[in-house]
């Protein structure tokens, strides 16, 4: 036989039940003319035949006066989901009285009525007064288990049932009963904790919706909704807002296996989430009144208000040095420091919260402090988290619930503390806590043996209530709500720095394009300016060595040809300043360029040259295709290779163009020589421009741009350039492209080996 849990609770659709308790009527009114389109079976006994009310006005079902004074009442008031309590509908000559209550939902009104006792003791009269002396205790708590307590005490004299328990949700949603008002034969069940699959999650939600349930008896019969379905589109009622809605028969028979008669439930919720709930349970019928439940939901609602401000209040001490610590981390980030910097320091890191470890994850990087887990399932946590979870920040006391493998991965850590720092797949912050043992007593065997029962196969809740003892070792201490708010607060701190630095940087670099796009312009407008004066300066020393020779001393003569010659080297340091700044000024093509084309035109423009210095050029294997400008990928290989044979002083000099694949894909690009090398200290330097290694007129000379052009090409392309070399060896220049340029490695014949 499978294992068999409580998945079918799970699955049951307890919000459209179909029917009611049978000592509630309902109707359901269609807008705006409050048409009845559905009414309970038993509305027949109480206005006459179901099948007449069909289709008509409520004004024709009840006193017109009495619907007229009820539109007024709800004169600008919201009937979404919550329901009103309206004006009593008064006892007849043949009906008794009834109270009111009517809410909107799924498009369409619910009215509800409920037999009303106008002699029950704690009707609305007086319930006031009571209420007003209820507040008084409650003010005078200093704890909040002393408030849960009194709040138990107060509503248990509301309503005179025989028990009354504050049950709080924990983050697994099982529950734990801390406080509780009984009768005094009754066995205790404070401290007791239940298993969440007690109140299925569907159950939580609708807790967490509606604030109020009454069960008055739960041995009544299911009053069905004629029809049953909505006449328009055949959909069922949805009562998740309903106060008398049907119960599900299998948390009737979880009462009844308690002993239960009568049961009630108010829900406490803090900040949109189910915190828990009164739950108020009597062994014998009980309905409470309209005024009874008023106060009691008063009461939930200030202790809804209340237990955000008593956890605050316990935790003050802890949460001022959590903020001081913030303010201190903040105040750092603030002058500058470097976002890992100032989060990595053993202490700065933990951000004040009390942790054995935190991390900071960014991107690839991982910064530590105190006990954490490997690099590696911290950046696999933070994975997981990108990929499951939309939280900015995420708690639990056991990882193992978040994800088995990664709770494996960082035993003996358990509890983890996260927030989110950015849209990033990997931005976070962590903390962590190692496991404490402790023991749970719990209200029976939370893993529930199947039985079968009347309803099918499913776990009987019987033997829940016998006493049953586990000892805990997989969960750490839990995170406060204070932790969680230092933590979120910390994110909103340190995302506001990422903002700022980011908007910084994008000034910046606004104003370097600017400043390049001037330079540029500038180098361009200076070259090609001074062209023409020193134009004419060459031309007026040649004209005066050339008329006047016969004229001049031999020192004069050398004179002229001084400044003839530095003329000339002027002109060749323009022309590659012109080159360079219209490097910066070109637009790029990017278009996929078959290498090997490239270097044949590289080397057809260095012909003259390679007829001068004889070279063998090599080139191992084809040449891929990629995507790039082929001008500008052209100027590349005609410097590079110019270069390499240039300064070569061997008699068997050769040139070897190749290109490697790493892993990662792409490829580099190289360019090798046996020429005379480059001493390390230069590798950067001779990027510069007009940077030159040699005498000026060594090896051919030349105005020391060359390299300059090459970086600011590749560069613009996306990609790098960098050199291995050795003095008297030999050198090769690497270079890269961007990384998804290279479209494929396609062979093929490569042109001839040599020039």
């Amino acid at each position: 036989m499978s294992t068999v849990d409580l998945s079918n609770c799970d699955r049951e659709p307890i919000h459209v039940p179909g029917s009611i308790q049978a000592h509630a009527v309902m109707l359901v009114l269609a807008e705006p003319d409050w048409t009845v389109t559905n009414a309970s079976e038993n509305a027949a006994a109480v206005f006459g035949s179901v099948g007449v009310i069909i289709g008509r006005g409520l004004h024709e079902v009840l006193p017109a006066e009495q619907v007229g004074r009820w539109r007024e009442e709800l004169t600008g008031q919201s009937l979404d989901q919550t329901p009103r309590y309206l004006t009593p509908l008064p006892a007849t000559a043949t009906t008794a009285a009834w109270e009111v209550l009517l809410h909107r939902h799924d498009g369409t009104l619910i009215m509800e009525f409920e037999r009303w006792d106008t002699g029950d003791m704690m009707g609305t009269a007086l319930a006031f007064p009571h209420l007003q002396r209820t507040l008084t205790v409650l003010s005078s708590t200093t704890s909040l288990v002393e408030f849960c307590q009194r709040a138990a005490e107060s509503v248990r004299a509301f309503i005179g049932f025989d028990r009354v328990m504050v049950y709080r949700f924990a983050e697994d949603d099982s529950g734990h009963v801390i406080a509780e008002s009984r009768r005094e034969d009754l066995e205790a069940y404070l401290g007791l904790h239940y298993p969440a699959s007690d109140i299925p999650a569907q159950a939580r939600e609708l807790f967490r919706r509606s604030p109020v349930r009454l069960n008055p008896d739960i041995h009544y019969t299911p009053v069905p909704l004629v029809p049953g379905l909505h006449a328009e589109d055949g959909r069922p009622v949805d009562m998740s807002y309903c106060v008398t809605r049907s119960m599900s028969p299998i948390h009737v028979e979880y009462l009844k296996n308690m002993g239960v008669v009568a049961s009630m439930s108010l829900s406490i919720v803090v900040q949109g989430r189910l915190w828990g709930l009164f739950a108020c349970h009597h062994y014998a019928p009980r309905y409470v009144t309209h005024g009874a439940r008023m106060a009691c939901e008063f009461i939930t609602q200030m202790l809804s208000l209340q237990v955000a401000d008593k956890e605050r209040g316990e935790q003050s001490a802890y949460t001022e040095r959590l903020n001081l610590a913030r303010t201190a981390l903040m105040a750092r980030l603030q002058v500058g420091t470097d976002l890992s910097a100032a989060l990595g320091g053993e202490t700065d890191i933990l951000g004040g919260l009390d942790a054995v470890g935190s991390a900071l994850v960014l991107d690839d990087a991982v910064y530590t402090a105190g006990r954490v887990p490997a690099d590696e399932t911290i950046q696999a946590l933070g994975a997981w988290l990108s990929e499951n979870s939309t939280e900015t920040v995420k708690a639990t006391t056991c990882l193992a619930r978040w994800e088995a493998t990664l709770a494996a991965a960082t035993m003996p850590l358990s509890g983890v503390l996260a927030a989110r720092l950015s849209r990033r797949p990997n931005a976070y912050l962590f903390w962590f806590r190692p496991p404490e043992a402790f023991l749970v007593k719990w209200a029976g065997d939370p893993r529930k043996p199947m039985e079968t029962g009347p309803h099918g196969d499913r776990l009987t809740p019987r033997k829940s209530f016998a006493l049953w003892q586990e000892e805990v070792r997989d969960r750490s201490r839990p995170w406060l709500g204070a932790e969680v708010e230092a933590a979120r607060s910390l994110r909103h701190g340190v995302l506001e720095v990422m903002m700022r630095r980011t908007e910084q940087l994008v000034r910046w670099q606004v104003e370097l394009e600017k400043r390049n796009q001037d330079l540029d312009s500038f180098a361009y407008i200076a070259s090609h300016d001074l062209k023409e004066p020193l134009r004419g300066l060459r031309n007026y020393a040649r004209y005066l060595g050339e008329d006047h020779a016969s004229e001049l001393t031999e020192e004069a003569r050398r004179k002229v040809a001084t400044i003839e010659r530095l003329g000339q080297r002027m002109d060749h340091l323009l022309d590659a300043l012109l080159h360079y700044s219209r490097m910066g000024r070109s637009e790029i093509e990017a278009k996929p360029v078959d290498l090997n084309t490239v270097v044949a035109h590289a080397q057809d423009l260095l012909i003259a040259r390679l007829e001068d210095h004889p070279v063998e050029i090599r080139i191992p294997r084809a040449l891929p295709v990629v995507e790039g400008d082929p001008a500008l990928l052209t100027e590349v290989f005609t410097n590079l290779i110019s270069n390499a044979v240039k300064y070569n002083d061997k008699p068997d000099a050769w040139v070897e163009i190749g290109w490697l694949q790493p892993a990662e894909g792409g490829c580099q690009l190289y360019v090798r020589d046996n020429g005379i090398g480059i001493a390390p200290a230069y590798h950067q330097m001779i990027f510069r421009i007009f940077k030159r290694l040699h005498e000026r007129d060594a090896f051919g000379g030349g105005a020391g741009a060359g390299l300059t052009v090459v970086r600011s090409i590749l560069s613009r392309m996306g990609g790098q350039i960098w050199l291995e070399s050795e003095l008297g060896v030999g050198s090769t220049f690497y270079f890269t492209l961007d990384a998804s340029s290279a479209y494929a490695g396609v062979e093929r014949a490569p042109p001839s080996s040599a020039r």
